[in-house]
């Protein structure tokens, strides 16, 4: 028979591999423990309260710079990335035909208050002419009355009786029809003076109109911002309404901020904001606050909204602008540019306030005193021309001694 074979121990290495493989194991299921835990900690203490998104933009207002009257343009005072003032001239048109009709106003304010003036001396000399009806008519009735009281003696005939109740009914007549064309005269003056008459008032109001139309042949700005975008050109004809350039006014540039429909639970008006630029990278960090949130989805106000009823729906996660507001000296320390993109982190410790705004804007959002202008050199031109053409004019020596 043939000896059993004795079996061999195991190597020393597999034993030792084996343990170092579970202790491996065991080291990187605690580091994952403690990642796990730790992630767990900074979402509970820190993460949980903010919301952020990098789908955030820089907006504002552009402001479009139109004439209100036509004309030729003649001159431009402003070209892109060139910043200007509110009320400065930014565009000239040609004044020509604005300066014909203001002359052509003016000699109609002229006519009228003439021709005003002729009413009211009509009135006068037909309230001259009821007075003396009036005294043809006592005089006629007085001698009829004499000689209807002589008629029973037989002083005078029954003929030259009829002669006088015809001529006491002709002066009545007359009466009556310079009565009414007194009243006639009255009523188209009425109460009021030669300025005031309404005449004169409405030709005055087409002076004030040309005036008004010659000084905005000089279209200015707005705003006070910078030139972002000129689409007027030397020698164009253009018409009110028309754009001639863009203004935006950088000191109220603001975020919009698109966050997914999830992250908006806990966000309020009036929660502050953390914001990062890519045009100068996370070392400059503006500071703002949550002014609004958006009534809708970008899809929802898409010029082509998608149409969910249909048996290929997939559910897609929508965003809702939100608006933020940023600290105008930030701004002006690091301008930003409109369509710049950011990352925007809304801090949602405090959510107590209110989604939606709770009262009306108290003031203008945004408001221009540009426009208005000074009436006073016009005012006064039209009453130089009023007073210049009511005064009488005096007599010619002739015509004194022909009189």
């Amino acid at each position: 028979m043939d000896a059993p074979v004795a079996q061999t121990p195991q190597p020393q290495t597999a034993i030792s591999q084996r343990q170092r493989r579970r202790t491996w194991l065991v080291l990187l299921a605690a580091v994952v423990l403690v990642i796990a835990a730790g992630v767990a900690l900074w979402w509970l203490v820190y993460a949980r309260f903010y919301e952020s998104t990098d789908d955030a933009y820089v907006a504002g207002d552009l402001v479009n710079v139109t004439p209100q009257v036509f004309g030729t343009v003649i001159a431009i005072g402003a070209d892109e990335t060139d910043r200007v003032q509110a009320g400065r001239e930014l565009v000239r048109l040609d004044a020509t035909d604005a300066q014909v009709a203001l002359l052509a106003a003016e000699q109609q304010l002229a006519r009228a208050v003439r021709q005003t003036r002729t009413v009211f001396a009509n009135r006068d000399q037909l309230s001259a002419i009821v007075a003396e009806r009036r005294s043809d008519l006592a005089r006629a009735q007085s001698d009829f009355d004499r000689r209807k009281n002589l008629t029973t003696s037989g002083a005078i005939s029954t003929e030259e009786l009829g002669h006088a109740r015809d001529t006491l009914t002709a002066a009545r007549n007359a009466l009556d029809a310079a009565e009414k064309n007194l009243a006639a005269s009255v009523a188209l003056v009425g109460r009021t003076g030669v300025a005031d008459n309404p005449d004169v008032q409405a030709a005055a109001t087409q002076v004030e109109s040309a005036w008004l139309a010659l000084k905005r042949t000089s279209v200015r700005a707005p705003v006070t911002g910078y030139v972002a975008r000129r689409q007027v050109q030397l020698g164009e004809r253009i018409q009110p309404g028309e754009p001639l350039m863009s203004i935006v006014p950088l000191e109220r540039l603001r975020i919009d901020a698109n966050f997914k429909e999830v992250q908006l639970r806990r966000m309020r008006i009036g929660q502050p904001v953390r914001i990062v630029s890519d045009l100068y990278g996370s070392h400059v960090e503006y500071h703002g606050t949550v002014t609004g949130l958006g009534l809708g989805t970008g899809a929802a106000f898409a010029l082509l909204p998608a149409q969910n009823a249909t048996g290929n729906w997939i559910k897609v996660v929508q965003r809702v602008p939100v608006r933020i507001a940023l600290d105008p000296g930030e701004l002006e320390r690091h301008p930003l540019r409109m369509g710049l993109s950011t990352e925007a982190t809304v801090d949602v410790h405090d959510d107590r306030g209110p989604q939606l705004a709770q009262q009306p804007p108290r003031e203008p959002v945004l408001a221009t005193n540009a426009y208005d202008i000074d009436r006073s050199e016009v005012r006064a031109r039209i009453a130089e021309i009023v007073r210049d053409n009511e005064a009488q004019p005096p007599l010619a020596s002739g015509a004194v001694g022909e009189r």
